[in-house]
């Protein structure tokens, strides 16, 4: 019976070679009694900063199954038997389908629920209304560029979804299973093999574009197809249940008969938000967060969390997660980039709303992350449509203050606490491009917003030294960290008013983060292949 011993602690200059023989000294056993072993987790403890540890979890074998019997009988701390793989075998249905399977959008849910039927025969049709990555990649450098901004092909919408200009995140909280088998096809997919184990996985946009754009390709390769700058313009009915998408792609509409819809559009497709309430489907309005991005100059970030370590090699950049409450409110940092850069997440014409992204190396100068403020329906309104409207508002508010071009509005952190408009930036030069113009964000932002972002400013300042600077920068305004509605779906995760729509991801509200979104769009894929039969052999 495999072995699973956790707490494995090697010091930075700890050679990982080393495992073996540290293995073999914990469980009481000579070396050669070892017959392999494999690390299944890594983690960095950097609490005690004059003592930062790598901590290994691993998985091994032993010569001797009765030595291993006798070690687990010991109940020696931290040595488990290896849990057991649950396996659920899924129910494949047997319903011809009358009409093809579609997935509407290619972000992590789309790309996921695509991917799952196509491996399993279904040769779904996905529809993603942005261009293939590179070529929006393309798109995007020419905005941040200063050029004109495509509100089909930006940070928003394309192959990838928004967590293809990210920081690339693939931590989660969720317990599902389906987790690890994210990871894995990411891995097989050209990110890198060590996600599986690292307990803060990320890939960066560099690597993310390449990945998605395999997986798409492994879509079709199994049957499926992908038609790219088509948008879903609606739906036809009978009885309540799904008969008909219709698409439009060049000023074209085309209707196709359709047996089930994986919905998975994305926060940023507002109009498609709105024809979905038109059309009758349920919504109903969800809390967020809205705030600024803060930057710092990732040293400083090193130095706080890693102490005199802050530069070892093997440390990289630092990260960090703060969070503290004023007045009821959540105030939080979100979507922390280490190494990496403030972006134009413009995805409308007249507005400016940010991100943050890194590259896989995260060797940029500044760090950066969200700071935000929870806000709900007693701030905004309780009309479905409402929360995103508040949001459109901001962002409307932002270009204004500017000055237009898509340029932000930034202050310096000390400044903002002054209530006082910014004249010059001190140790942190803010990457926002297309360009940046100093003002005060207090004239942007509501007075409870900026009030909590100043109180959780004191307090992070605590928590993490240096946090609090004069001269950190804030770049306004951070508007969409999770969906401001959700489509309400049934147990079944169909959506409540129409059957074989089957709302799924972050724009549909039940998702945040890459890993999360890509298990929800797994588990629409799954629902819809209880019920109907493959049309293609299945993949082994």
């Amino acid at each position: 019976m495999p072995i699973l011993v956790k707490d494995i602690r090697l010091a930075l200059d700890d050679d990982e070679a080393s495992l073996g023989g540290i293995l073999a000294r914990k469980l009481g056993v000579p070396l050669d009694a070892l017959v392999s072993f494999r690390v299944v987790r890594i983690s960095l403890d950097a609490r005690k900063k004059a003592d930062i540890r790598f901590v290994y979890t691993v998985l091994l074998s032993l010569r001797d199954a009765a030595l291993e019997a006798t070690l687990l009988k010991r109940g020696m701390p931290n040595v488990f038997p290896a849990p057991a793989v649950q396996s659920e075998a899924l129910s494949i249905g047997t319903k011809p389908a009358s009409g093809r399977i579609a997935v509407i959008g290619a972000g992590p849910a789309g790309l996921f629920a695509a991917y799952t039927l196509a491996k399993n025969g279904y040769a779904p049709l996905l529809i993603e209304r942005g261009k293939p990555a590179l070529q929006r990649a393309a798109d995007v450098e020419r905005f941040f560029a200063g050029g004109a901004l495509n509100p089909q092909s930006n940070i928003m919408f394309g192959e990838g979804g928004a967590g293809a200009f990210s920081d690339g995140k693939l931590t989660t909280r969720i317990k599902d299973p389906r987790a690890g088998a994210v990871l894995d096809i990411l891995a097989s997919h050209g990110a890198p093999e060590d996600i599986c184990i690292q307990a803060k996985p990320h890939l960066g946009t560099d690597v993310l574009t390449g990945v998605v754009s395999n997986i798409r390709k492994s879509i079709e390769r199994y049957g499926g197809e992908t038609r790219f700058e088509t948008t879903l313009t609606g739906f036809r009915f009978d009885d309540g249940r799904l008969t008909h998408i219709t698409l439009q792609h060049n000023g074209v509409e085309e209707h196709i008969e359709c047996a089930a819809c994986v919905l998975a559009i994305g926060q940023g497709a507002r109009d498609t938000y709105r024809a979905l309430k038109d059309a009758g489907f349920e919504l109903t309005p969800k809390p967020f967060a809205v705030g600024v991005r803060i930057e710092h100059r990732q040293e400083e970030i090193n130095r706080a969390q890693y102490g005199k370590a802050f530069e070892h090699p093997r440390l990289g950049a630092a990260e960090y997660r703060v969070a503290s409450r004023h007045c009821g409110r959540g105030v939080y940092s979100f979507c922390m980039c280490p190494g990496g850069y403030v972006i134009a997440s413009s995805s409308a014409y007249g507005e400016v709303v940010t991100n943050g992204m890194s590259r896989h190396s995260r060797n940029g100068v500044n760090a950066n992350a969200a700071l935000v403020v929870a806000v709900s329906p007693d701030d905004y309104g309780y009309g479905s449509l409402d929360g995103m409207r508040f949001q459109e508002a901001l962002e409307h508010a932002a270009f204004a203050m500017a000055g237009g071009d898509y340029a932000a509005p930034v202050q310096c952190a000390g400044d903002f606490v002054l209530h006082r408009r910014t004249r010059r930036f001190g140790s942190v030069t803010p990457t926002y491009l297309p360009g940046v113009t100093p003002s005060d964000l207090n004239e942007l932002l509501p007075e409870y917003v900026c009030s909590a972002l100043k109180a959780g400013l004191r307090d992070f300042g605590r928590q993490l030294r240096g946090f609090d600077a004069h001269d950190a920068v804030l770049t306004a305004v951070e508007t969409r960290t999770s969906a401001p509605l959700r489509i309400v779906r049934n147990e079944p995760g169909e959506a409540t008013r129409y059957g074989g729509v089957y709302p799924a991801g972050e724009g549909a509200g039940y998702a945040g983060g890459i890993v999360s979104a890509a298990v929800d769009g797994i588990n629409a894929a799954e629902q819809i292949m209880r019920i109907y039969a493959p049309i293609l052999p299945r993949e082994a």
